[in-house]
């Protein structure tokens, strides 16, 4: 491990701390809180109340604390949701014996959707660069493993990775879209995505939309709430077929781009 002398100025202290690296500010009385618990009690503020509700002061008061004493650890809120999103995201499933990179690319997709649907608030959080937490790494870890024994190169696998992963998140940013929308309607997310293909029937003329009426005809717009699976199904499927190809063509010697 390098130094702490190695690392580039300016990097927030809760990361540190995060990694190990380096402690909270000792100022002040004895630390009775850790990162891992104001982490922890973030996640369950998003969980039952939202995003919109997580605050320092939410957050201190989950923990029975005062505010001030959670800026001994953390330097912002940025930092607390970095934290959260982090913890939220757990630890990528473990590997099957003998899997392939494809079966690994499933099983780290299939995982990256579970944390996601389990806190939908997580897509809510901007994206603010690559990912940098003790968490995060381990499921980049984890997806450069899968990969490890083919013959793309170091910067095709993590262009893999951003692919599969950006795929999963836009899923799940869609889910969350549609859970919000069918909440604010009043009605079960299945009512509300049966419903749509009978709204579009009668907001629009066929003759203006013949092929969209098509689609409608064959009941393909009013899906429930299983759609969305058949959905993320199909899109991985597709996704993982893309990067067979790309597999397939390095294997044969190709340098082509697909």
């Amino acid at each position: 491990m390098a130094s702490d002398d190695d690392l580039p100025p300016g990097l927030p202290t809760s990361l540190l701390a995060a990694w190990g690296r380096h402690e909270p500010a000792t100022r002040g009385p004895k630390r009775a809180l850790s990162l891992d618990a104001i982490a922890a009690a973030g996640v369950a503020v998003a969980d039952r109340e939202g995003l919109a509700a997580v605050s320092m002061k939410r957050v201190a008061d989950e923990l029975g604390s005062k505010p001030m004493s959670l800026y001994r650890y953390l330097g912002s809120k940025e930092e607390l949701l970095t934290l959260m999103v982090d913890r939220a995201g757990g630890v990528p499933p473990p590997p099957a014996p003998g899997e392939t990179w494809r079966e690994g690319l499933e099983r780290w997709a299939r995982g990256y959707r579970g944390a996601l649907q389990a806190h939908p608030w997580v897509v809510r959080v901007p994206i603010s660069g690559p990912p940098v937490t003790p968490n995060q790494i381990r499921w980049l870890e984890d997806a450069l493993g899968s990969l490890r024994d083919t013959p793309l190169s170091g910067q095709e696998k993590l262009s893999v990775v951003l692919l599969v992963s950006g795929f999963v998140r836009n899923d799940a940013s869609l889910e969350a879209d549609i859970d919000e929308a069918a909440e604010r309607a009043g009605v079960l997310v299945e009512q509300f995505m049966l419903g749509y293909g009978r709204l579009i029937a009668r907001l629009t003329d066929p003759a203006d939309f013949p092929h969209l009426h098509a689609a409608v005809a064959t009941g393909a717009l009013d899906d429930d709430d299983e759609g969305l699976e058949v959905e993320f199904e199909f899109g991985l499927r597709r996704v993982l077929d893309g990067i067979e190809r790309l597999v397939q063509e390095r294997s044969a010697g190709s340098t082509d781009s697909p």
